[in-house]
């Protein structure tokens, strides 16, 4: 019964995590036209950031700033002159930096963004 259990919690488990969200789509879509979006490990508006996406998040275009001990950057991110967390980069070149709300980055990238989240 234990197994039987167990085995059901795995399932439904991995069934959910690969479901497909109603943002995946649009962050697809943000990452083929062209934004970036850098960011830490360690930063909470980070996370935020990724939490607007839910399961989606796995598609977004994010670049890791961090060093794995926190104390420093990655080539990656100083090469692009990143000074602060998150930041979006767009194709034209502009930047948004903070929590960017998803109306914002739909209107910088021409991506749908879909009515029920």
């Amino acid at each position: 019964v234990t197994l039987l259990v167990l085995l059901g919690f795995i399932f439904t488990l991995n069934y959910y995590s690969t479901k497909p969200s109603a943002l995946d789509g649009f962050a697809k879509c943000l990452s083929d036209n062209g934004a970036k979006f850098y960011g830490t490990f360690w930063c909470p508006h980070c996370q935020n950031q990724k939490a607007l996406f839910g399961r989606a998040q796995r598609f977004l275009p994010y670049i890791e700033c961090s060093t794995p001990d926190q104390r420093g950057q990655l080539q990656v991110c100083t090469d692009a002159k990143i000074e602060g967390y998150p930041t979006w980069e767009f194709a034209d070149g502009s930047r948004e930096a903070g929590e960017v709300p998803l109306e914002k980055l739909a209107e910088k990238t021409g991506c749908v963004l879909p009515s029920e989240k």
